[in-house]
């Protein structure tokens, strides 16, 4: 039955298929990869905070290292430019969170692609099949032979059919794929918030000590 459809439906449903195929095995590898991306932000974060309060900037940065995602990475990069003025650290931590912004973006266009790009192609198919139905129909008039006219009119409703099968699946892939997304980007944002609110918190406490110490020397 299978090849009976693929041979009835031509070189465009072959096309259908292989883009239905390339679709589905980039939101897997996205799929994946956004799944090992994520992390409990919270336990993290309370895990580095609580390092840093001790004086541990090595171990909090070697944690950081350990811990896949982009939470963990801006974290980093933050912690690396803790003695850098506010707009600096800002700066480094927003450069940091659109560069994995975009490598978790990566390859999304193509599973968008074949979500539009496969109902066109159906509808290709279709017209060439009724195209094909209408060249029997004159070609044979007035004597026309119902069976040659109904090949065209099925690669036509296979070739279609074949798109949406394919659309549907890929514009709802592309949807779960770009909600995982907004939430890892909630999470470094919330991570960038957090951690500068920390530091600011630390200068606060640490500033007027240091005054002090600096007046009783003198």
């Amino acid at each position: 039955m299978f090849n009976d459809l693929m041979e009835m439906g031509g070189p465009v449903l072959w096309v259908i298929l292989a883009c239905g195929i390339t679709g589905f095995a980039v939101f897997i590898e996205r799929s994946l990869h956004l799944h090992r991306a994520r992390i409990k932000s919270e336990d993290f974060l309370k895990g580095i905070t609580n390092i840093l309060q001790k004086g541990n900037v090595d171990e909090a940065l070697t944690i950081c290292d350990e811990t896949p995602g982009p939470v963990a990475y801006i974290v980093k990069t933050i912690v690396l430019h803790r003695h850098d003025s506010k707009e600096s650290i800002r700066s480094a931590a927003r450069d940091a969170a659109l560069a994995e912004t975009s490598r978790m973006e990566r390859r999304l266009v193509v599973v968008a692609t074949v979500a539009q790009v496969a109902p066109l192609l159906g509808l290709l198919g279709t017209a060439l099949g009724m195209v094909e139905s209408l060249l029997v129909m004159r070609a044979q008039a007035p004597l026309v032979q119902s069976a040659d006219v109904m090949d065209g009119m099925i690669r036509a409703m296979i070739t279609t059919a074949a798109g949406l099968i394919v659309a549907v699946p890929s514009y709802i892939s592309f949807n779960l794929l770009v909600v995982k997304i907004d939430r890892i980007v909630l999470d470094m944002e919330r991570a960038i918030s957090e951690i500068l609110a920390f530091l600011a918190g630390r200068d606060d406490r640490s500033g007027p000590k240091e005054t002090h110490a600096r007046h009783a020397k003198g």
